[in-house]
């Protein structure tokens, strides 16, 4: 196992989260509408910035998600399968970073979304 060093590492990470995202029977129909064309990019910068420094990423994540018919439940499930697929392809500092961060997002759009 490797650490989160490079763009391309993100890359890789948004890339195997969002093809089992779209696999889950629970999650998916949440998602499959996006156009990921347009979608992982964003995707990319944002993960680059809270694990790499990258400069540049000004978007309000939360906002972004408000218009989704998501729950707690379900943002826990994001989680959970995000904190999987770090864990299957990383290891080190950024990978724990990067669950931490994912909890912290969870449970924070999961809690705007619950009120």
């Amino acid at each position: 196992m490797k650490a989160i060093e490079t763009k391309a590492d993100v890359e890789l990470l948004v890339d195997t989260f969002y093809t089992a995202v779209l696999k889950d029977e629970v999650l998916a129909p949440f998602f499959k509408h996006l156009n990921f064309v347009e979608h992982l990019p964003k995707m990319v910068h944002f993960w680059s910035f809270v694990l790499l420094d990258e400069t540049g990423y000004t978007t309000n994540v939360t906002d972004k998600h408000a218009h989704m018919q998501l729950n707690m439940d379900l943002f826990n499930r994001w989680v959970d399968l995000f904190k999987m697929t770090v864990d299957a392809l990383f290891e080190g500092e950024k990978a724990e970073l990067a669950k931490q961060r994912a909890v912290v997002l969870g449970w924070t759009m999961g809690s705007k979304h619950s009120s």
